[in-house]
């Protein structure tokens, strides 16, 4: 006995179309529900481990506990996967929230990753540069701090001398972010730890950390984050540009504490001989143009090449906070598979956004 569908192909065709749909959204739905229940699990684990952090000011790595360090990278790379994918459904946390943004010096990646990610969160970031405001010069750094706080949920300062964020907490009545001072940039270091975790994993433990160059902010709580995360530090600096005595002295306490080792040397070469990481960065900053032809010569052999990318272990990657000169990284490693700085710059974005969420408890 025939049917209207054994007569009517085009019927047939319909139905069995209208099943593989109905089958298709029902496997999405589940997917979705899996998913958001795996996201909701995740979340209430580094929520757990950012929760003290809510209301605290962000000014070096030293600061933050082994587990709030921890959870501020899994928050990272769970905003790296919500808002890959970009769209108004994505959640909007920070929403009627906004943030000041203090530049006392220029930046690129500070300003573009800090002000998208706000807007990616739902909220709205404030530039506010040298011929805007004058830190301590046209008002005192204590009413600074005293009005931005009453217009805005965080205040992000990227300044020339660490006394100048540190006053801004002092007297702030929100969430300070030092984007950077002469002796920490602790932003920096948590986009390092989430690029080294997506090559390598999430336990960097047991891993070497090379650095060539300058003991600069960028060392220093890169050193200090490293210790955290379970790995050993290697330095490698010229005679007179050590890292800061003081920020060493607790790098090393921290890695004691740890179980992990520091290593300083003058030779480029013996800190990179075992190293599974070889990170630099520039050899004269902002405010040091006039160093220029002495700072050239004093770090002669201190250009991270092919050959003493070489002496590093096999598989071993490169960093650099950018932007950078020919002179302390050749073309040949700095564009290399090595290389990490393009997926490191891109986390500057996530993880701001991380502490960002962190500081004003908008996690779960």
């Amino acid at each position: 006995m025939s049917t209207e569908n054994d007569q009517n192909p085009s019927a047939l065709k319909s139905q069995v179309d209208n099943m593989l749909r109905a089958s298709t959204a029902a496997v999405k739905s589940v997917q979705t529900v899996v998913k958001t229940e795996v996201a909701k699990r995740f979340a209430s684990t580094f929520a757990k481990n950012v929760k003290s952090l809510e209301g605290k000011h962000f000014m070096s790595i030293d600061q933050l506990s082994n587990d709030e360090l921890a959870g501020l990278l899994d928050l990272s790379h769970h905003f790296k996967d919500v808002y890959a994918e970009k769209g108004p459904h994505l959640p909007k946390p920070l929403n009627g929230h906004s943030m000041s943004m203090i530049f006392q010096k220029r930046s690129t990646r500070t300003r573009v990753s800090t002000e998208t990610g706000m807007a990616l969160l739902g909220g709205h970031a404030l530039f506010l540069g040298p011929s805007d405001i004058q830190l301590g010069v046209n008002e005192s750094m204590k009413d600074t701090a005293l009005v931005l706080s009453r217009f805005n949920s965080i205040i992000l300062a990227r300044v020339h001398g660490h006394k100048d964020v540190v006053e801004l907490a002092e007297y702030a009545q929100v969430p300070v972010i030092n984007a950077l001072s002469d002796l920490h940039h602790p932003l920096q270091t948590l986009a390092d730890l989430m690029a080294l975790q997506q090559r390598f994993g999430k336990d960097l433990a047991g891993k070497t950390v090379a650095w060539v160059g300058d003991g600069n902010n960028v060392l220093h709580d890169l050193m200090l984050g490293s210790v955290k995360m379970g790995m050993n530090v290697h330095i490698a600096t010229p005679t007179g540009y050590e890292p800061n005595a003081e920020i060493l002295s607790k790098t090393k306490t921290l890695a004691e504490e740890n179980g992990v080792s520091i290593m300083s040397t003058t030779v480029a070469e013996d800190a990179v001989k075992g190293a599974d990481v070889v990170v630099t960065d520039t050899w004269v900053s902002m405010g040091q143009e006039e160093e220029y032809a002495k700072r050239m010569k004093e770090f002669d052999g201190y250009q991270v090449n092919s050959d003493l990318m070489g002496k590093a272990n096999d598989g071993a990657v490169f960093l650099h906070c950018l932007p950078r000169h020919p002179e302390e990284v050749s073309d040949e490693v700095f564009y290399s598979d090595a290389s990490l700085i393009f997926p490191e710059a891109e986390n500057r974005m996530w993880t701001v956004m991380a502490v960002m969420a962190a500081q004003l408890g908008r996690v779960e």
